[in-house]
This record gives C-alpha cells, structure tokens and sequence, in this order.
C-alpha cells in the first residue's frame, strides 16, 4: 500500500487548504492506486487567488525592473535543473510518461521554455512610428495586462505548466494556474521552487479543482484579464461566453484532427 500525500493551494506565496475543506485523489497511473490527496479549489478560493495575483501585480511583481523579472526566470530554470531527477519522478508518476521520456524531453524543453523567457523579459519593446506631422513622435509602449487565468490539460503536465507561466510572467504578468484535476502534481511542485527562488507572493497561484468550478470561475472573474485554454472546442466556447461581459483576451488551443496512415 502507498503512503498517501497531502498537497495544498499555492496562494499567495505558500499552500493552504481549500476554503470548505475538500480534497480529491490523484491515481498512478501505472498501479491505479491513490498516492496523493490535493486540496480542491471551490470559488472562494479562485476568489482568494485572484486577489493575491492582483495585489502582486499592483505591488511587488510591477515595482521589478523588467531584467529582474527575467533574473528570478533563469534563477528558477536553473533550480528546476538542480531538482531534475525529483521533479522527473513526480512527472512520470503524475502523467504516466515513462520516465525515461520524462528526463530527456519533457524536463529539458521545461528548463529551455523557462530559460528562453528569461531572456525576453528585457526584450518586450515598443516601437517608434513615422508621422506626417512635423514635430510629432509616434511611439507604442507594450504594457502588462494584469492577472493572467491559465487552464492546462492532463497530457504534458510540466510543460504546460512552463509554456503558460514563463511568456506571462518575463511580460509583467502575475498568474493563477488551475491544472487539470488528473495531474496536479507537477504543477504543485514548480510552485514551490517558485517561492524558493524569491518570486513575490501572489506572482504565481496555483488553484487544483474542477473545471466546471475552479475553471468556470476563473475564466469569470472580473479581474482575470486574460484568458488561457487548451483543450476541446465545445469548452473553449465556453471559456469565451464567460469572459466576454470582462472583456477577457483569450488564448486558445482547441481541439483538431490530424490523421495518419500507418502500413
């Protein structure tokens, strides 16, 4: 019999429980066995996430200049690195990938993603227009939209995790992740590196729960400005009518079909 784990919320810098309490179980795959229980995020907990994303972002996370931003980036890249083989493990048993697969792709393509981003948190530059009118400047200034919502899949944990997180935060974003309730996991444990690599609290939430719950109010709420999705078309229409009355930007990855013929 497995010993089973208990795993909290990321708000807000540290883990707490869940607001009503509940938790749910997380299987491994290979044996079918529950060897975790993750605190369940309900609304209020969304709510509490949101809130400390926000408070991060009027606070500490703007006050950084863009290279600082980018320094903690590479600093936490790097401890994902130092942590590889723990962090591979808790990969390959909280997606089933073998491990591996794990070492060589999914670990290596996180740490790139977090290092790549690192480096273009210097580089979110505006641009200078020509005007027809003496004496006029034309310019752009590129500015952070505030709270990013973000909602991943079950099928590349890690990565999705860095895909997500490392574009919004080098941009001056602050984040709530909700990652899918099958693989939680991985998720969990970049968000503990995070604040072991001195990111302010708030910059980085992370609220396991429903998609119908935590999802839905996510992709609701008034202070989420941005909106990122991938999974299937039918919820992504959902995600889109959610936001609309906000005024959300959403970010897509619906599904497709890519067919092939194998003789």
């Amino acid at each position: 019999m497995t010993d089973v784990e208990s795993r909290g919320l990321f708000i807000r810098g540290g883990f707490v429980p869940s607001s009503s309490g509940k938790t749910f179980p997380v299987y491994d795959p290979h044996t079918d066995e529950v060897y975790a229980k993750v605190a369940e995020a309900g609304t209020a907990d969304v709510d509490a996430a949101v809130d400390a994303a926000r408070e991060a972002f009027d606070g500490p996370w703007s006050a950084l200049a863009p290279k600082d931003r980018g320094r903690l980036l590479l600093k936490l890249a790097r401890m994902i690195q130092e942590h590889g083989e723990a962090l591979a493990q808790v990969e390959a048993r909280n997606s089933g990938h073998p491990i591996r697969d794990v070492r060589r792709f999914d670990l290596v393509r996180t740490v790139d993603w977090f290092e790549y981003f690192g480096g273009m948190a210097t580089k979110v530059q505006g641009d200078v227009i020509p005007s027809s009118f003496k004496g006029v400047l034309n310019y752009t200034l590129r500015e952070p939209l505030g709270v990013v919502g973000q909602i991943v899949p079950w099928n590349f944990p890690l990565m999705f995790v860095a895909w997500n997180i490392a574009p919004a935060l080098a941009a001056g974003n602050t984040v709530v992740l909700k990652p899918a309730e099958y693989t939680p996991m991985s998720a969990i444990e970049v968000a503990r590196l995070s604040a072991d690599a001195g990111f302010p609290p708030g910059t980085i939430n992370v609220v396991p729960g429903k998609g119908s719950v935590a999802g839905a109010r996510l992709a609701r709420h008034p202070d989420v400005a941005k909106i990122c999705f991938t999974g299937s078309v039918e919820v992504g229409q959902d995600i889109i009518r959610a936001g609309a009355d906000t005024l959300k930007k959403p970010l897509l990855e619906l599904g497709g079909k890519g067919p092939n013929i194998v003789f």
